[in-house]
């Protein structure tokens, strides 16, 4: 349809395989009893945590944030990741590449289309004897490969004028990045294809924070993201009863058995999960607040952080390359 958007895609696919799931069900009348206490409260401001993500020269905090979202995935992996002293994967990923880039500067795109599974092991200290390791560590030598390869041949090696092509679209930089196959982060759903793109979306938001909104850090669409679908926000809808999973997805996911990548299960979760946020931003409109996906979506993913979350019930875990 013309004038519609690739968030527009994500949430119409989204909503459609909500409106048909099996395995989780949106319970909507549990909305108001979740949102009412946020609503009382100052919404969570998006903020950068510069300990773990590296700010320097324009060009320098690109070349990060591009490198980090070419590897900011592997919760699926997490259980066996060698994490540092009170940190989540997430951090201990970011931690070490800031500090390759505060040391060592920069890898270039000719660095990364060229680096290996070793390479990777030996920067985020991680023990390949374990094979699930091994599986990520190869997994990010392979996105980093991409990410090298592509930007020499499309961009003159440049992260820089990547961002420049997007034009200060974030549409355009998830078109852009799906380019490559690990950023193509669509589910193909009962013969449907049905988008996410976790990873790009949150480039954008990234960038936006690091650059402070101006320059390159300048997307007119931010607004109009969705929320950036994981493991760890379904989960936070689930505890608050906003989602609903049949008793043989619980015992998989309590039972810490791995849900596949592309099942039906695994779609239906990221889906219901964007299309109940939509939902909850409905609601919050209807009481009078202006919400975005992208506010949201830092509110619950700050809940998640609450150690309650953790002790209530586990989160689902898929080995997949888009979160």
């Amino acid at each position: 349809m013309e004038g519609t958007s690739v968030f527009d895609d994500i949430r119409d696919q989204c909503r459609w395989v909500a409106e048909q799931s099996r395995h989780v069900h949106i319970i909507v009348e549990h909305i108001p009893v979740t949102i009412t206490p946020l609503l009382a409260e100052s919404p969570v401001i998006p903020a950068l945590d510069t300990n773990s993500h590296f700010v320097g020269e324009t060009e320098d905090t690109i070349g990060f944030f591009m490198t980090l979202a070419a590897v900011n995935f592997g919760s699926g992996y997490f259980p066996h990741l060698h994490k540092r002293s009170g940190m989540s994967g997430y951090y201990t990923i970011a931690t070490a590449l800031t500090e390759r880039f505060a040391s060592n500067g920069p890898f270039t795109a000719q660095q990364l289309a060229g680096i290996s599974a070793s390479d990777c092991a030996a920067l985020f200290q991680q023990d390949t004897q374990n094979a699930a390791m091994a599986e990520l560590m190869d997994r990010f030598a392979t996105s980093w490969n991409d990410l090298g390869e592509d930007l020499v041949s499309r961009f003159n090696g440049s992260f820089t004028r990547c961002i420049e092509a997007a034009d200060h679209q974030a549409s355009h930089l998830v078109s852009l990045l799906s380019e490559q196959p690990l950023f193509r982060d669509v589910s193909l759903y009962h013969g449907a294809e049905v988008p996410f793109y976790k990873r790009s979306q949150l480039l954008a938001s990234d960038l936006s924070l690091a650059l402070r909104e101006h320059g390159l850090g300048q997307f007119d669409d931010l607004d109009e993201l969705t929320i950036f679908a994981d493991n760890l926000v379904p989960h936070v809808l689930r505890v608050e009863g906003i989602l609903e999973y049949t008793p043989k997805l619980i015992a998989d996911i309590e039972a810490e058995r791995l849900i596949p990548e592309g099942s039906d299960e695994e779609i239906e979760i990221r889906a219901c999960s964007v299309h109940a946020v939509e939902l909850i931003i409905e609601a919050a409109a209807n009481a009078g607040y202006r919400w975005t996906a992208r506010d949201v979506d830092q509110m619950l993913w700050h809940q998640g952080q609450n150690p309650r979350y953790k002790a209530q019930s586990k989160r689902h875990r898929t080995r997949t390359v888009f979160y």
